[in-house]
């Protein structure tokens, strides 16, 4: 018997004004695996990412998650459903007027009922989780550095103990050293974990380096899904550009390489 996805999205449709983004997506998530998912500009990846965490509402479709309809529920199950799952938006997105260890704390001081030094404590240990430095909780997301503000965005993401995480381009802006070194994070928590992570990425070295599956949205759905390996012999021109192109000769050198 196959277990179910943990997250199951059917005939997802998403529309700004005239402009459809998704028609008829369906897409499923298994529990415990790095799913990658990438398409070109405007092909709606930080949109369905939005709309299974349920802060986007779709036209039409089912999403569900751990099972539970997120569409379709109680305002007390979503709050409830929330607690499970985290999200590390791009590039960190941090209260600005928060040091980190507030920041890490704003999702435990909305969803439980715990003292501030439980709360201190429970942030200091995140925080070192994702390899800041201990005096790191004191600064303001104005001090640190582009990889330091996505550490402490990852941080808050698992400040919860979520089963899911869902990250929207986390390496973006890192350079390489930097980004390889975020991708070993994402392996190493996903491992430790147990967790499920909903990777939305351009970057071939990630998907290559940490990810199961791969997503592809193209023509307004999920074109394809499968391995690294299994993008090789989809026929279709952006699939064949994006994964057999420069970049990604280049990508699947380093990593035959390292």
């Amino acid at each position: 018997m196959t277990a179910a996805p943990i997250i199951s999205v059917r005939g997802l449709v998403t529309r700004f004004g005239k402009n459809t983004v998704h028609d008829e997506l369906d897409l499923d998530v298994w529990r415990g695996e790095i799913i990658g998912v990438v398409g070109g500009s405007g092909t709606g990846k930080s949109v369905l990412l939005r709309a299974i965490v349920g802060l986007l509402k779709p036209a039409a479709g089912q999403i569900t998650v751990f099972g539970e309809d997120v569409r379709n529920t109680s305002v007390a199950d979503y709050r409830r459903l929330r607690r499970r799952w985290g999200v590390m938006f791009q590039g960190g997105a941090l209260f600005s007027s928060l040091n980190v260890q507030q920041n890490v704390e704003a999702p435990m001081r909305e969803q439980l009922d715990l003292s501030p030094e439980t709360r201190a404590a429970l942030a200091a240990i995140k925080v070192k989780m994702v390899g800041l430095p201990e005096n790191a909780l004191t600064q303001m997301p104005s001090e640190l550095s582009g990889g330091m503000r996505k550490r402490a965005g990852f941080a808050r993401a698992i400040a919860l103990d979520p089963e899911i995480v869902f990250l929207d381009e986390p390496t973006a802006g890192l350079d390489p050293i930097g980004a390889a070194a975020f991708d070993a994070l994402i392996a190493q928590l996903q491992s430790a974990l147990g967790l499920t992570v909903f990777l939305v990425t351009h970057d071939l070295d990630s998907l290559h380096a940490i990810c199961d599956r791969v997503a592809v949205l193209a023509e307004r759905r999920v074109l394809a899904t499968g391995t690294m390996k299994d993008m090789q012999e989809i026929d279709h021109p952006w699939v064949q550009a994006y994964f057999k192109g420069p970049r990604a000769r280049a990508a699947l050198v380093q990593k035959d390489t390292a």
